[in-house]
């Protein structure tokens, strides 16, 4: 795969690093020159010029690029980049760095991103995640912000408890995709068997999160007993079959 990272400080060279270890095509561009010395990349191809110039991206070639990324830290320099790479030179995929969350609702399809990546939010998520047991947290948004990967870890008590995958009612625009039990991940199957502190995700879209959150919450019982009484209604007709 090739990609082009417009931005190569701390979070740019750091992405370049992760790729290049997964044996992938990187180059970097970058206004400042001495970014090469310092940065200890191997490997990678280098660009000096603005990546928001429209001879700087003919240069490096975007139009042969599967990935843009923009990880400069100026939010404005990440949407010209993203919309250019997007509409001039028809990238299939733009990810692009939100630095300002202020700025989080430019980062979308108008402007060329197909992922916004929101560092402090994803910090927030992730701290969230680790104490806020019995809560839906969004880890990250997907699809310019149609979808969402969002994670519940199942609290004692919850009434999900004991009830397979199967016999949940999960909102149609919502889809368990992980289980973490352990530390070690479960691919999710409809007999699989909630516990207590499992770490639940889910791909669904941002319409349907309130439906999740409604149905994982302390009185959400309702639908999975309702989905229990059916199945069990289902046995007893067939028996005096």
């Amino acid at each position: 795969m090739k990609v082009i990272i417009a931005g190569a400080g701390s979070v740019g060279s750091s992405i370049a690093r992760e790729l290049l270890a997964h044996r992938h095509e990187v180059l970097l561009v970058d206004p400042k020159p001495e970014v090469i010395g310092r940065s200890g990349l191997r490997g990678a191809k280098w660009l000096i010029g603005d990546a928001c110039e429209l001879s700087t991206l003919k240069e490096a070639r975007v139009d042969e690029a599967d990935v843009v990324v923009s990880a400069t830290g100026d939010d404005k320099v990440n949407l010209v980049v993203s919309l250019l790479a997007k509409t001039e030179f028809g990238v299939g995929r733009t990810v692009g760095r939100v630095n300002n969350p202020k700025n989080d609702w430019m980062f979308d399809g108008s402007w060329g991103v197909d992922v916004a990546v929101n560092t402090p939010r994803l910090m927030t998520a992730l701290v969230e995640e680790a104490v806020e047991i019995g809560d839906v947290v969004r880890l990250l948004t997907l699809q310019t912000g149609v979808s969402s990967l969002v994670e519940f870890t199942v609290p004692g008590g919850s009434a999900i408890i004991g009830s397979t995958v199967g016999q949940i009612d999960w909102p149609s625009d919502c889809t368990l995709v992980a289980i973490l039990r352990d530390q070690a991940p479960i691919a999710p199957s409809i007999d699989d068997v909630i516990d207590h502190r499992d770490e639940l995700f889910f791909l669904t879209t941002i319409q349907a999160e309130d439906e999740l959150r409604a149905l994982l919450a302390p009185a959400a019982d309702a639908p999975v007993r309702a989905r229990e009484a059916e199945e069990t209604a289902d046995e007893d007709d067939a028996f005096d079959g």
